[in-house]
C-alpha cells in the first residue's frame, strides 16, 4: 500500500531533480537563460547535440529520431520535467516525445511564441522567420490560426542566421546585410509600394534573438519582436506549480534554498560549445560542467 508519507517523500526527491532541455546546438541557452531568471531556485540539465546541428535542414524523421535520441538521454539522467528547447525539434517531434517519455512533461517551444506573437500584434499581420525545417512544418502559423483565426501569416525561411550566430556575427555590416537580404521582401519594399507590413515578427528559431539588433534595424520602428524563452519558462513555472514539483512548493517551502545550478552535456567539440554558450547564456560557463556524450 502507498502511504500519503511515501508520496511525499516522492514528490520531495522529484523536485530536487533538474529540469532537461535540449536544442541541436547552444541556441536553446536563450530558452535556459530566461528559465534561470524565472525560476532561479531551479537547476537545469541542458544537451547541445552539436555533432548533427544544424536540425533545421534535415528531414522530418531524421529530426524526430534525434530528438527522441536527445530526449532519451535527459531521461537516462534523471529529470523532472523536458523542454525541446529547439523549433524545428519541436515543429518536428513534439507528440513523438511526449508519446515515448509519457512519465514526465514534455513542453515545447512553438505554441508560447505563437502566444507570445498573438499578444503582441496590434493589427493582426504578423510575420514568422526560421530554419527551413520549421518554416516547411507550418507549426507556427497552426498555432497562431488556432488562437487568432483572422491573422494573416507571412513565414520566412532564414538559415542562414544559425551559422551567423554560430559564427558570433551578432551586429554590423554583415549582420545587417543578410538581415535586409532576407527581411526586405517583407518589410522594405511592401512599404516602398505604400503597402502594409507586419507589426509583429516572430524570432521562431532560438538563435535568432541574438540577431535582435541586426533584424530591429531592417524591419524598422513600429515592429515587435517576439521569442518563445519568457513564455516557455512561464509555462514550465505554471507547470511545476501545478505538480507541486517546484523545488520549495512542498512542505519544506520555508528551508533556504541554494540557487539553481546548471550542467551541460554536448556531442561534439566542447570548448566551441562552451565559449559559444557564454555568448547564449551572458553567464561563464566552467569547463568542468560540460560533458561530452554520444548519442
Amino acid at each position: 500500500m502507498i502511504t500519503t508519507q511515501g508520496i511525499s517523500s516522492s514528490l520531495s526527491a522529484q523536485r530536487e531533480l533538474p529540469i532537461g532541455l535540449f536544442d541541436s546546438g547552444v541556441g536553446g541557452m536563450t530558452v535556459l537563460r530566461a528559465m534561470r531568471e524565472q525560476l532561479p531556485n531551479e537547476s537545469f540539465l541542458y544537451l547541445g547535440d552539436t555533432a548533427r546541428m544544424p536540425y533545421g535542414t534535415k528531414g522530418v524523421d531524421t529530426v524526430k529520431r534525434y530528438a527522441l535520441e536527445a530526449a532519451a538521454k535527459l531521461v537516462e539522467r534523471g529529470i523532472k520535467l523536458l523542454v525541446i528547447a529547439c523549433n524545428t525539434a519541436t515543429a518536428a517531434a513534439l507528440p513523438d516525445v511526449q508519446a515515448a517519455f509519457s512519465d514526465i512533461d514534455v513542453v515545447g517551444v512553438v505554441e508560447p511564441g505563437a502566444e507570445a506573437a498573438c499578444r503582441a500584434t496590434k493589427s493582426g499581420y504578423i510575420a514568422v522567420i526560421a530554419t527551413s525545417g520549421t518554416i516547411r512544418g507550418r507549426a507556427y502559423e497552426r498555432a497562431i490560426l488556432r488562437r487568432m483565426p483572422e491573422a494573416r501569416i507571412s513565414a520566412l525561411a532564414c538559415p542562414l542566421f544559425v551559422s551567423m550566430v554560430e559564427d558570433g556575427l551578432l551586429e554590423g555590416p554583415l549582420a545587417e546585410g543578410l538581415a535586409a537580404r532576407y527581411l526586405d521582401q517583407i518589410f522594405h519594399d511592401p512599404r516602398e509600394q505604400g503597402l502594409e507590413v507586419p507589426d509583429t515578427l516572430v524570432l521562431a528559431c532560438t538563435h535568432f534573438p541574438l540577431l535582435r539588433n541586426a533584424i530591429a534595424h531592417v524591419v524598422g520602428e513600429g515592429v515587435t519582436l517576439v521569442d518563445s524563452a519568457s513564455n516557455t519558462a512561464r509555462d514550465v513555472r505554471r507547470l511545476l506549480q501545478e505538480k507541486h514539483l517546484a523545488r520549495g512548493a512542498g512542505p519544506d517551502v520555508g528551508m533556504p534554498l541554494c540557487p539553481g545550478s546548471v550542467r551541460f552535456l554536448t556531442t561534439d567539440d566542447v570548448p566551441r560549445f562552451t565559449r559559444m554558450g557564454e555568448l547564449f547564456l551572458g553567464i561563464p560557463i566552467a569547463p568542468c560542467t560540460v560533458e561530452l556524450v554520444t548519442l
